[in-house]
């Protein structure tokens, strides 16, 4: 069988993505679920999170993101039985690409499959609803009754956190980037026969000006906002390219939140002057960072992780998670679409098997 690989390039040379043989080990380990795979997800490689926990490889399995149905189980394998629909998201350190026929999983890295939720929905955002999950339950601590303010909420990722904050009761304002956005998160609605809006606020930043604060602090009765959740920064004003134009300078971001509040950043390399922390100081606010790596990355709350992933799919198949659907692409352009995700020219793309 066949599976996608990653080359990593040299110095400063660009990855490459190639179609590599792999084989499965004739014995299954002993917690180890066999599965035949229907559907893959590939997201963008942090090659550098890569080398910082310790995986150098020649060749690095691409498509984290799988779904498909039980072939085989391990001796002690106690949560699955042949014939079940599984999802997750395979560790860090798996030698298997998530587009061979057939891989071996660990059980604890797996969770059941609704049978009315689609394979390629599943694997299209499972990823962004565990990000949603981590920003605002593990770090930001939500609960009925608080104000947040997504930044960038058209994003997949910022869909996921619109709608898991409303479903807790949670007041929502967000930022459009384009009119088209604009037009959709005004459109958001929890079901279709409701009338009620999920986004209590859009704001417009894309034509330069800095609405940010007196709209928020109008919002809030100028207390400000609970949480803050962000999918990248601007450390300085100055910034040339027209995409680092359209994202949150931090300062914006400190000035917004309210006394207690919490500011879950996406930033690798946040960088906070005196003033800032000062301001941050003041308000008794807290920053936390949102790597999504880190449930695979450690066994440390593994139930947790598991909790999280189950509750992600049993809410897109009940409707309460509506992402954005996803065109699933064959395999045979898988290679083309990986070059185009990790170019981020696109956020995510699903692979059909």
């Amino acid at each position: 069988m066949k599976g996608l690989y990653c080359r990593a390039g040299l110095s400063d040379a660009e990855p490459k993505f190639v179609i590599q043989e792999a084989s499965l080990p004739d014995v299954i380990g002993t917690h180890q679920v066999r599965i035949q795979v229907k559907a893959c997800g590939l997201s963008p490689l942090d090659l550098k999170l890569l080398s910082d926990v310790g995986i150098q490889r020649d060749l690095i399995p691409v498509g984290r993101e799988v779904t498909g149905f039980v072939m085989q189980v391990g001796p002690k394998v106690s949560s699955f039985h042949p014939e079940d629909q599984v999802v997750g998201i395979l560790p860090l350190d798996s030698p298997f690409s998530g587009l061979c026929d057939v891989i071996d999983v660990d059980e604890h890295y797996l969770v059941q499959k609704p049978e009315k939720l689609s394979s390629v929905c599943a694997v299209g955002a499972l990823r962004d609803g565990l990000c949603a999950y981590t920003a605002l339950h593990t770090h930001a601590r939500m609960a009925a009754g608080h104000t947040l303010l997504v930044m960038d909420g058209a994003s997949p990722f910022g869909l996921m956190c619109i709608q898991l904050a409303c479903y807790h009761g949670v007041k929502v304002l967000t930022t459009s980037h384009s009119p088209q956005k604009h037009t959709f998160l005004q459109q958001l609605r929890p079901s279709i026969d409701v009338q009620d809006p999920l986004v209590a606020r859009v704001i417009p930043v894309d034509n330069g000006s800095s609405d940010l604060l007196p709209v928020v602090m109008e919002e809030t009765g100028g207390l400000g906002v609970d949480i803050v959740i962000d999918s990248g920064v601007r450390l300085q004003e100055e910034e040339e390219s027209e995409e680092a134009k359209l994202l949150p300078h931090k300062h914006d971001i400190i000035s917004v939140l309210g006394v207690g509040g919490h500011w879950v950043t996406s930033h690798q390399d946040l960088q906070l002057d005196p003033p800032d922390c000062r301001l941050l100081f003041l308000k008794s606010a807290s920053v936390s960072f949102l790597n999504p790596e880190v449930w695979t990355a450690s066994s440390a709350q593994q139930g947790r992780y598991l909790h999280i992933l189950k509750d992600v799919v049993e809410k897109m198949s009940a409707g309460v998670l509506r992402p954005e659907p996803e065109e699933a692409v064959p395999r045979y352009e898988a290679t083309v679409a990986m070059e185009t995700v990790q170019l981020h020219q696109k956020k995510k793309a699903v692979v059909q098997l």
